[in-house]
């Protein structure tokens, strides 16, 4: 059996939370997990050196937090109202 570099499980963690990210209905938690799966990537990226790679998934990842951040105040906003 080859010996399995964990650069390399690193890189197979992050294709699976991307992928099951995609499969959620409940738009907070595929956020959540897209972010962990991307930050896995920029990490995966960054050690192997494909800038590329690391590089979009750090601006998706930025993006996942924008609307992360964008969902919790809106929630907190509602529950001042009412």
């Amino acid at each position: 059996m080859e010996n399995i570099d964990l650069i390399e499980v690193l890189g197979y963690a992050a294709s699976v939370m991307v992928a099951i990210s995609l499969m959620m209905k409940d738009i907070i938690l595929l956020r959540w997990l897209n972010f962990v799966g991307c930050s896995f990537f920029v990490a995966y990226g960054y050690s192997i050196g494909a800038w590329p790679v690391a590089g979009m998934n750090a601006f998706v990842a930025c993006i996942n937090i924008y609307h992360l951040v964008k969902i919790y105040r809106n929630k907190q906003l509602q529950t001042q109202i009412a």
